[in-house]
């Protein structure tokens, strides 16, 4: 028998077909409830039953206390799905060493944060937040001829990260005339890939060629602070950032600094250091800014998705097969 933790919105939306897909397979399951007060707590007999859980996006962030209070106490639990794709938090490095198998919904979301990234380069090329202002301020002023933005086709995009979101920027940014460069830790052969592509060590002599910086890399100990204010300096000046991978990768204070100084054209910034990002911080009002809360991934569709690959992976668990999207466990 599996015994499986779900939220209760989860049940409502997929419960239906979720003991469907069990039933046509012949999967003996069964569902623990986590409690709809926040401040409640699934029973230390039901935790103890418990052997999979499945991390749904309506916990985050309001009842991922409870969750992660049900999860310790779950000495039988054997397998966590997530719905996001980013797995830094110590939550689940403390589960992986307990021996629990760990498995992510990336893909699930990426054309959805891409195309917010794509939304934002596009925003800043065109000189949308210059006509919201004066929207706001019903100002009808066109653009200064010496204040036209430049040409997008033939600017160069350096992009860190080339999952399934740093892909698809990739490839929308090439068919809007970009040259494209990417940085990433696996080289594949000149072949095997459509983009120019080098390994971390480059970064520092590739960031003079960016016109854009995108940034669609998880959080792990080498990236942590890869941005820094020297590596901001050799940026070219005018050059604009783009983050939707994790606030820590990018020295927020001299993001700020390279920002108000000008040297920094702008920045499109989903991904903040602390989050939420407090109401004080100067780029809440910084003309050249677009702020998202950590919203890049929203789309209609992605519980959906999340749900699907779920359901893969609990037939290839039952089966004892390779599991979607697993995160290697620690050494």
């Amino acid at each position: 028998m599996t015994v499986l933790l779900v939220s209760q919105p989860f049940r409502a939306q997929f419960g239906a077909a979720l003991s469907e897909f069990a039933a046509q397979r012949s999967l003996p399951l069964e569902l623990v409830l986590l409690p709809e007060d926040r401040d409640a707590r699934v029973s230390e007999q039901d935790a103890a039953r418990i052997t999979c859980a499945l991390f749904s996006s309506d916990i985050h962030p309001d009842w991922s206390r409870s969750f992660y209070s049900t999860l310790r106490k779950a000495a039988n639990l054997r397998w966590l799905h997530v719905f996001n794709a980013g797995v830094d938090a110590p939550i689940f490095t403390e589960l992986m060493q307990r021996g629990v198998r760990l498995t992510t919904s990336s893909g699930s979301n990426a054309e959805a944060v891409a195309n917010s990234a794509l939304a934002g380069l596009l925003a800043l090329a065109r000189g949308l937040p210059r006509w919201m202002a004066q929207q706001r301020e019903r100002v009808w002023q066109k653009t200064p001829r010496g204040e036209a933005s430049p040409d997008l086709r033939g600017q160069t995009l350096l992009l860190i990260g080339a999952g399934a979101i740093g892909s698809h920027i990739a490839t929308v940014a090439q068919a809007l005339g970009l040259a494209v460069v990417v940085v990433r830790n696996r080289v594949p052969a000149a072949a095997d890939t459509p983009w120019e592509t080098h390994p971390p060590a480059h970064l520092a002599e590739l960031l003079p060629r960016a016109h854009w910086l995108v940034i669609a890399a998880p959080l792990t100990p080498n990236t942590r602070r890869m941005i820094d204010a020297p590596a901001l300096a050799r940026l070219p000046r005018g050059a604009q950032v783009i983050n939707i991978g994790r606030g820590e990768i990018v020295d927020q204070a001299a993001l700020i600094a390279a920002l108000a100084s000008g040297h920094l054209g702008g920045a499109y910034l989903d991904v903040f250091d602390p989050e939420p990002l407090p109401a004080d911080s100067p780029l809440w009002a910084m003309p050249n800014v677009i702020v998202s809360p950590h919203d890049a991934a929203s789309a209609a569709g992605n519980d959906e998705r999340v749900f699907r690959l779920f359901c893969r992976n609990l037939a290839n668990w039952q089966a004892g097969g390779a599991l979607v999207n697993e995160v290697p466990g620690p050494h």
